[in-house]
């Protein structure tokens, strides 16, 4: 309770408040993951990458809709095996159309198969968002990644006289010089 109340009686000076308000605001990738990983495409919002957004929803909705229908298709054949297994006849109307011509062990083996599926389904929900958050994060680590457009490659002959080798050089520039990068080929 001290602290909420030194909190609120805290002063900003006028001299701090331009500086608090005209800080540069830095990109991060860990913001973007965590939004991501809350929200499904918060992450892209976060980045300015709005046309990634219904490809993250539509491979999540996907999901969804294959977890829905197997999860229904499931409880369908799980009803439909216990109809058969009671021996009462009478039952069969209860079930489904499609499973009444259909011997128990069919049923059950479909039933088994059916929910392998759901379990699929929700792995593949599970890796769309983590591919999403993924996504969001090396997105984000890209925004920083300035490509100049003085891009070069220079090929120069060289020699080593103390070495005996001679050879050519591929100089790589990245705009920098202190990013310069040579490939040697002897």
């Amino acid at each position: 309770m001290k602290l909420l109340l030194l909190f609120l009686t805290m002063n900003v000076s006028q001299d701090s408040l331009p500086v608090l308000l005209d800080s540069p605001a830095v990109h991060s990738p860990r913001k973007a993951a965590v939004l991501s990983a809350c929200v499904p495409g918060l992450g892209q919002i976060y980045n300015k990458k709005y046309w990634k957004l219904p490809l993250v929803y539509a491979g999540l909705g996907t999901c969804a809709g294959f977890f829905i229908y197997n999860v229904s298709e499931y409880n369908d054949a799980r009803k439909a095996y216990q109809n058969k297994l009671d021996g009462d006849p009478s039952n069969d109307n209860n079930m489904p159309e499609k499973y009444r011509p259909v011997d128990p062990e069919s049923i059950r083996q479909y039933r088994n198969g059916v929910r392998q599926y759901v379990d699929y389904s929700v792995l593949a929900f599970l890796l769309c968002w983590g591919l999403n958050v993924v996504d969001a994060a090396v997105d984000a680590h890209l925004k920083s990644f300035d490509l100049s457009d003085n891009l070069s490659m220079h090929i120069n002959p060289f020699i080593q006289p103390a070495h005996g080798s001679s050879g050519v050089q591929l100089l790589f520039d990245f705009g920098r010089k202190k990013n310069q990068t040579s490939i040697r080929i002897h």
